[in-house]
């Protein structure tokens, strides 16, 4: 009788090409050794069980902001990574790529944010570089094929000063496009944050003239960067790096304006994948949160919202991922016009999808699967992530689709201290979240002695690490 570290009986798990399916899971090594029909002889050190559970592989959050205090750009202690990564495991996320910024070359810098982040972090994680500088763009062999970081982040707002914020110079098309060809060379891919500040420019300053106190709140921000600012930039962008040569990742896709163009450029035979976020799929200009709900691209209308969920079920859209940001909510202080952008959201994502895709519209769970774990392994280069199979690393989350919580401000567990989803019932909980076989929640509470665990992951783009 084979013996194992791990085995997870009596759950249904989500299987890739197969789907909800009766089974037990053993785990040998942080792997998973053998998917078993239930109830089959096994021994292992520990039995799990997940009878009348949900079996769902671990949640990749391709896009998030990972910093200390109010500064988005990296890590300084290992609290830093041992807070959000807590928080992120409690949304059934097990591993997280943030974007990693600096105005100096990465290589001064990439060990010791690397060192930094393992040793507080609870679940495995990679970095996106956001390239500004003609040093960082010499350095994007460097970036792809040693450090394992193949996907590039570019701000394709900065432009006027308008990067002074984020510390970061000014950019043009010229530079995207040879961002775009270096990542074709190299095997990268090119992620732009999708905006034509130019014109944003235009309308931000007719809405200030017009309502300078920000009392428009939501509806305000919105009309200073509407979605068609979003969408003429990802058809832009789709475009040129196409011409290069290079995939594109459109990053927090908010618009159904930006979703029609990233779907122009597809038929076009670009390669344009694109992502969204949870946040654009519950919330819009209306809601009741007012400035807390100021984020970049702004939160929209309804009728935008019904289009990204209709991307979701046609398979237009690839991901779901949080760009959580962990500033608190001090941050939003003085008005629409000051008030920070950006909201924290790894804790929440699969229990909102649960809630809010499956429980609410129908949305299935292969589907959320696909959205949240094996497509983010796939377009991230992750290749032993993403799937509960054989020979693949044992992240999954164990799912309680009937429980019920309700979001209130002390169970927030990010540094942020807050949630757009404040009194809000959530239906689907996660129960336990395993990364590599070793569980990170257990029986819904946090276990202390995960910190330090995680480990930097080096990517690949369509290939094996």
């Amino acid at each position: 009788m084979t013996g194992y570290d791990l085995i997870v009986r009596g759950g249904e798990a989500i299987l890739p090409g197969i789907g909800r399916t009766p089974c037990d899971i053993a785990v040998a090594d942080g792997i998973v050794a053998a998917i078993l029909a239930p109830g089959a002889e096994a021994h292992a050190r520990e039995t799990v069980d997940a009878t009348g559970m949900i079996v769902m592989p671990g949640v990749i959050d391709g896009h998030l902001h990972l910093g200390h205090g109010n500064d988005i750009a990296r890590p300084r202690v290992p609290e830093d990574a041992a807070v959000e990564t807590a928080s992120a495991a409690f949304g059934g996320v097990t591993t997280m790529i943030p974007y990693l910024m600096a105005t100096g070359p990465y290589e001064a810098i990439f060990e010791e944010v690397v060192a930094v982040t393992e040793a507080g972090a609870r679940i495995d994680f990679g970095y996106h570089f956001i390239i500004s500088t003609e040093e960082q763009l010499a350095g994007v062999p460097t970036y792809i094929r040693e450090f394992g970081a193949p996907t590039l982040k570019i701000f394709m707002n900065n432009r006027g000063g308008e990067g002074a914020r984020l510390g970061l110079p000014d950019i043009d098309d010229g530079y995207f496009f040879r961002l775009a060809e270096a990542a074709a060379q190299h095997g990268g891919m090119v992620s732009p944050h999708p905006e034509n500040i130019e014109v944003a420019w235009v309308l931000r300053e007719r809405a200030m003239k017009a309502d300078p106190d920000g009392k428009g709140g939501l509806a305000a921000w919105d009309s200073t960067r509407p979605g068609f600012v979003e969408a003429e930039a990802v058809q832009r962008a789709a475009f040129l790096a196409n011409k290069a040569g290079a995939p594109l990742y459109v990053v927090h896709t908010s618009s159904a304006d930006a979703l029609e163009a990233a779907l122009v450029r597809r038929a076009a035979g670009d390669t344009v994948h694109v992502e969204t976020c949870p946040h654009y799929l519950t919330h819009d200009v209306d809601w009741e949160g007012g400035d807390v709900g100021k984020i970049n691209p702004p939160l929209r209308s309804a009728a935008d919202r019904e289009r990204l969920w209709q991307g979701i079920f046609d398979g237009d859209v690839d991901t779901v991922a949080t760009d959580h940001v962990h500033r608190g909510i001090a941050a939003k202080e003085g008005g629409i016009w000051k008030a920070s952008p950006g909201c924290p959201g790894m804790e929440t994502l699969l229990p909102v999808m649960l809630s809010e895709g499956f429980h609410a519209r129908g949305l299935p769970l292969e589907r959320i699967a696909s959205l949240l774990s094996e497509r983010p392994a796939e377009l991230m280069g992750l290749s032993r992530k993403g799937r509960i199979a054989p020979g693949m690393d044992a992240d999954f989350v164990i799912v309680d689709l009937d429980a019920e919580r309700v979001m209130t401000r002390d169970k927030v567990v990010s540094s942020a201290g807050y949630s757009l989803y404040e009194g809000r019932t959530l239906k689907g909980a996660v129960r336990d979240t395993y990364v590599r076989g070793e569980a990170v929640v257990k029986d819904g509470a946090l276990v202390a002695e995960s910190a330090g665990r995680g480990r930097y992951q080096r990517r690949i783009l369509g290939g094996k690490r």
